[in-house]
């Protein structure tokens, strides 16, 4: 990934994050999601020691771009001077468990920076090596699920500035939701001295490494950026969220260099529905949260014109099976786990195969299609509910016997 950024004459994933450690980042609140993440192997005393170096070292590099004059003042150079810290007292100064577990926490916090920025040399490389999109394919095909971006868009235009901004605010909180969820996971790792065999994290990041290759092979910009303002001169249409695209033979389109073709599938989606069943395992106050925070983000995916219907249906199905991948690989590859995942996989390259080559028969068949893909997503849902309740059987509550009387 880094050799390609470079051919395309940007810094890849590996420079970017090893210059955060002296130039301004620019994800420094994800810094400091990895150093919390970090410091789930850490005492209580030690993590606010951390903290607090960290956050006096950032001080630093305030008042020092201060007096420079620095165009850019974000913080979080020291969350990674904390975390690197320890990677090096790891190596130094811990011997046997725990210095591997204090590098799985190293490594965990390092894996959270570097696979968003991963995600991000994708999306540009997306946008360099794709000149056209494939949203008039999607869009027809969008016509069997009821048109649901233009729908939503109108709703969400109803709502005004304050729906406008509520919505925004989830869509665009998601990854503090996990990271708040995924602390909660791991609570327990500095006490039990290990880390859980499968986790909110590990799901995160599979997927935000594996989702981005399927936009090379499916590139799509999505309803309001192809049809609609956003996309400006480079749109096909202003059609978005008003008037549904007509029904035609469609056909790729040319599109800037810059926006990403980040739509098929919907990793916001992917990402809320792993959340929804991580917290599946929760308290209530959880369980709500997960519920809140997928209803939330497929409200936003659509009324803001990211993504169509067809993006959200293949996020489910995509999400479904990379957490039954990484469940099965955790607890060992049997005969169930084999099934459901390539089961998923069957589901999600059909659906893909559908958008491309069948978008018209599925506009002019709703009554058939929409319904076939609510079913083919609801089956993958269904298999995964089934068979991981097969790996975590609910033990019955057991009947106490009743106090026989004893008579004198």
């Amino acid at each position: 990934m880094e050799i390609i950024a470079r051919h395309y004459g940007t810094p890849g994933p590996i420079v970017n994050q090893a210059g955060e450690a002296i130039f301004a980042p620019t994800s420094g609140p994800l810094l400091y999601a990895g150093l919390a993440l970090m410091m789930v192997v850490l005492s209580w005393r030690q993590r606010l020691i951390a903290l607090g170096i960290a956050a006096g070292i950032d001080v630093v590099f305030f008042l020092v771009r201060w007096v420079v004059d620095a165009d850019e003042m974000m913080f979080g150079n020291g969350a990674l001077w904390v975390i690197l810290g320890h990677a090096f007292i790891a190596v130094t100064r811990r011997t046997g468990k725990e210095r591997v577990l204090l590098l799985k926490g190293v490594g965990l916090g390092l894996l959270l920076v570097a696979g968003h920025k991963t995600g991000d040399t994708w999306l540009m490389i997306t946008s360099e090596t794709r000149p056209t999109v494939l949203d008039a394919y999607v869009a027809t095909a969008d016509h069997a699920l009821g048109n649901p971006s233009w729908v939503m868009g109108r709703i969400v235009d109803a709502t005004g500035p304050i729906g406008y901004q509520a919505i925004h605010l989830v869509y665009g909180q998601l990854p503090l939701a996990a990271a708040v969820f995924a602390l909660y996971q791991l609570r327990h790792v500095a006490k039990e001295g290990r880390f859980p065999g499968h986790h909110l994290v590990r799901t995160f990041l599979a997927i935000g490494l594996v989702g981005p290759a399927i936009y090379m092979i499916f590139p799509v910009a999505g309803p309001v950026f192809a049809y609609g303002a956003e996309g400006g001169q480079w749109a096909a249409a202003n059609l978005w969220p008003h008037t549904p695209v007509p029904v035609g033979t469609p056909h790729a389109i040319p599109f800037d260099e810059v926006t990403p073709r980040n739509c098929m599938p919907s990793l916001h989606t992917a990402w809320a529905t792993t959340l929804f069943i991580h917290t599946r395992e929760g308290s209530r106050l959880l369980r709500y949260a997960g519920a809140f925070w997928l209803i939330g983000t497929l409200t936003a995916t659509l009324g803001f014109g990211y993504h169509y219907g067809a993006d959200l249906v293949a996020g489910v199905v995509f999400a479904l099976t990379i957490e039954a991948a990484m469940r099965s690989f955790h607890r060992g590859w049997d005969r169930a786990g084999i099934a459901l995942v390539g089961y998923g996989s069957v589901i999600f390259t059909l659906l893909l195969l559908s958008y491309r080559y069948l978008p018209v028969e599925m506009a002019r068949h709703a009554w058939v299609f929409g319904p076939s893909l609510l079913l083919a997503m609801a089956s993958v849902i269904y298999g995964y509910v089934r068979t991981t309740r097969l790996w975590n059987p609910r033990t019955a509550p057991v009947q106490q016997p009743e106090p026989q009387l004893v008579q004198a």
